[in-house]
């Protein structure tokens, strides 16, 4: 991989800039290792945190000036559903899809299906002195919503006939492997992570649950945006440049390279080609992946109302939201930041 030329390193104080990892932190660590910060005159400084709940925490502390998050989370600081509220935005979509149902090898593909046999089964054959136990990443994550999805598609319902805990996203493994939980919905590539171990398959991916879901966006924080509003317009666009290359196929091979580095995922080559190819290897068969990531194209990085719109039905749908009136969405989905960061984008 070529560093491009020109860089030039700001002596402005460091943008801190936090992500969480999974696949779809790739914009972020492509515009990192390929110089496309510095291009922007940049001084980014990086932060990798365990899950969302630290993400929340320290943009509402001022720990951080932006980060990568989920959807959720930026509603419920800059709406107040619980006693953290702050004023933030949400200038960019970082990705559509990239996440997945994965169940212990202990429940069968031929009992489960695709999630059809799961009822009778449960209903049936379950043994365990405990309920039937899945887990998501955040109370307000897409993830939550998609396991949902997922449960009554097959006529079942939570809390009813399966309990859903939180868990980070990289602990999900090891507590399926552990026995801990029966199953999860993550994001990649912790989904492939228990598929290539053989401690879990898949029935399911959320390109067939939500299809052109909104998935991952830049969070940044009231007081950034305020009184740094260019250097936010300039991170706008350099992520917007690292969205269209991490689309690329051609580049996907160096985009495996990056996200194995230990400072992002640390997964393996192997794990992260499992959905980053094109093909995706569920456990029992392999499946079309050419969906399964979308982080550049028509509008897909454009922060919408209908795209904010998606994450408030779906969690107003199971439950997760508070009784308060949500207020106008575009004072947090700022369309305006993106097109003024598109009119300056490099790659575009």
């Amino acid at each position: 991989m070529e560093e491009p030329s020109g860089q030039r390193q700001s002596n402005r104080f460091p943008i801190r800039l936090g992500f969480v990892p999974l696949s779809d932190c790739a914009p972020i660590a492509v515009a990192r290792e390929m110089g496309i910060f510095d291009r922007y005159g940049l001084n980014v400084s990086l932060s990798r945190e365990l899950g969302w709940a630290s993400v929340r925490d320290k943009i509402y502390y001022g720990d951080l000036d932006s980060a990568q998050c989920i959807a959720g989370i930026a509603f419920a600081l800059g709406m107040g559903f619980t006693e953290l509220r702050c004023e933030v935005a949400v200038p960019l979509i970082l990705n559509l899809h990239g996440n997945a149902v994965t169940l212990s090898n202990d429940l069968k593909p031929v009992d489960i299906g695709r999630g059809e046999g799961l009822k009778d089964y449960l209903r049936y054959s379950w043994k365990k002195d405990r309920p039937f136990t899945l887990a998501a990443t955040h109370r307000f994550s897409s993830h939550h919503i998609l396991l949902h999805t997922w449960l009554r598609r097959h006529g079942l319902t939570a809390p009813d006939d399966a309990e859903i805990i939180f868990l980070p996203p990289p602990l999900m493994p090891r507590h399926l492997k552990a026995g801990h939980i029966d199953g999860y919905c993550v994001g990649e590539p912790w989904n492939s992570e228990a598929i290539v171990a053989g401690t879990g398959w898949c029935p399911a991916t959320s390109v067939e649950l939500s299809h052109g879901h909104p998935e991952k966006v830049l969070l940044v924080s009231g007081r950034f945006l305020q009184e740094r509003k260019d250097e936010c317009v300039a991170l706008v666009a350099s992520l917007l440049d690292a969205c269209k290359l991490c689309q690329d196929p051609v580049f996907r091979n160096d985009l495996v390279t990056i996200l194995a580095m230990k400072e992002y995922t640390g997964a393996s080559p192997e794990v992260l080609r499992n959905s980053l190819g094109n093909q995706f290897h569920t456990g029992p068969e392999s499946i079309n992946a050419d969906a399964f990531h979308i982080f550049h194209g028509d509008s897909v990085n454009r922060p919408t109302v209908e795209k904010a719109s998606w994450v408030l039905a779906g969690l107003r749908a199971i439950g997760a939201l508070p009784d308060i009136t949500c207020g106008s969405l575009s004072r947090i989905y700022r369309e305006d930041i993106f097109h003024t960061a598109q009119h300056c984008s490099q790659g575009a």
